[in-house]
């Protein structure tokens, strides 16, 4: 393996002079002359590939990995690279020269993976929902500060200037005293029974399996369809509420809501996907303000299945409602009431409104600079503490009172037992 380049350390503390030392690290890895980082992508399906695609203005992507030998092969092949590797904790022993991971596993796989490549000394663009559970999403932040590196959440919609303009919106009060707000999220899956097949050739299952509790190989548990299994994730609710849940709380300026409650519209089919596919939730926020949560089979993530129930819910997405107007915002589309209501906005920045130039780019200059990106560690992890709140909520199925500032139920021992997931041996939090 290639040997790190040399940088001295009057050159790292040079570069670090004057940033905040909540943030400051020791000497970066990737300091060269073209001070561009070396990349490591870590789960190289779709969405892996593509954030390494995205990151080539800005680095060069070395190694790649996966415990499926056939999407490494293929990674290897794109980012033309012989640095090739089956464990990532290999991975991050050997390429000390490596400043950046793109983190693109399943779910399950993100918080162990993440802690360990900021114990490494690298820098972190972590794909949504950044955690598993509220407990992993503590423990991360944690870690990100204690060695001081930056971490990106992929919950691009913050870089999104349709997005920002909403946000902008309601902080400036153009809707006035708001009265609601609804999150429109896709539908999940619902099938089965599913039966075990031979494991595929080249992929280590048990790895992949990791800290859930180990299972027959069922290939509708694997890549795309894992979202759908409790095991390894939320359904749609944690992996769209990362986008959609993640605006409202933007917007409200929040670290979380004080209640929630459920219900499940579909029970899961005995032997198939465990995450309901349709579900609707709301959340009680600061001032009593009622955030709907609901799925939509319209708007489902494999295409309309069925027509929408409602016309809210003709589209995913977040519509704010206030005393003095309404605004609906999608990816790519905003619309409002009123025009006065996006018509000449303040600054965002003078409301205290992260402005990014776009998330891959952002993550990037914020790797050089040691500031905060726009969805650092507690970004994420707030995020998707709404969003398993309400997988808890519709598991138990009754009103948990939440208290935002200690991450705990109010009085709810049983909900409190959900913060976090007994971890399979060997892949615990200090294995990594």
């Amino acid at each position: 393996m290639p040997t790190s380049p040399k940088m001295t350390r009057r050159a790292a503390l040079t570069a670090a002079a004057g940033l905040p030392l909540s943030l400051v690290a020791g000497p970066p890895a990737f300091a060269r002359r073209d001070d561009k980082p070396k990349i490591a992508l870590v789960g190289c399906g779709g969405m892996g590939v593509g954030d390494a695609k995205f990151s080539a203005p800005y680095g060069t992507v070395v190694a790649v990995c996966d415990v499926d030998a056939g999407h490494a092969g293929k990674a290897a092949n794109e980012f033309k690279t012989d640095r090739v590797y089956a464990d990532f904790r290999k991975l991050l022993e050997k390429e000390k020269d490596v400043g950046v991971v793109i983190n693109a596993t399943p779910d399950h796989w993100h918080t162990l993976v993440n802690i360990a490549a900021v114990r490494a000394g690298k820098d972190v663009y972590a794909e949504k929902p950044l955690t598993l559970t509220v407990d992993e999403g503590k423990r991360l932040v944690a870690e990100v500060r204690k060695h001081k590196r930056v971490l990106q959440t992929g919950s691009q919609q913050r870089s999104e200037a349709t997005f920002r303009q909403a946000v902008t919106a309601v902080r400036a009060g153009r809707l006035g005293k708001l009265t609601a707000v609804t999150s429109t999220l896709p539908a999940g899956l619902n099938a089965g029974p599913f039966k075990p097949s031979p494991v595929p050739a080249g992929l280590a299952w048990d790895m992949w399996q990791g800290q859930a509790p180990a299972a027959e190989y069922v290939k509708e548990r694997c890549h795309v369809n894992f979202r759908f299994w409790l095991e390894y994730s939320g359904g749609t609710l944690t992996d769209w509420g990362a986008h959609h849940n993640d605006i409202v709380r933007w917007a409200l300026d929040q670290p979380g809501p004080v209640a929630v409650e459920g219900r499940r519209l579909t029970d899961p089919v005995p032997g198939g996907y465990t995450t309901p596919a349709e579900y609707e939730l709301t959340f009680t926020w600061a001032d009593r303000l009622k955030h709907r949560c609901v799925s939509t089979t319209a708007s489902s993530i494999f295409g309309s299945t069925a027509k929408a129930r409602t016309r809210t819910e003709t589209a995913h997405g977040v519509r704010f409602e206030g005393a003095d107007g309404w605004l609906f915002v999608t990816r790519g589309k905003i619309e409002a009431s009123r025009p006065d209501i996006l018509a000449n906005l303040p600054d965002p920045a003078s409301l205290g409104v992260y402005v990014s130039p776009g998330h891959v780019q952002n993550f990037y200059d914020c790797v050089k600079s040691r500031k905060d990106p726009v969805c650092p560690a507690e970004v994420g992890h707030r995020s998707a503490t709404v969003c398993h709140l309400g997988g808890i909520a519709l598991r138990l199925g009754r009103k948990l009172a939440w208290d935002p500032a200690r991450e705990e139920f109010v009085g709810d021992k049983e909900a409190d037992g959900m913060l976090a997931r007994e971890q399979r041996k060997p892949w615990t939090y200090d294995a990594v």
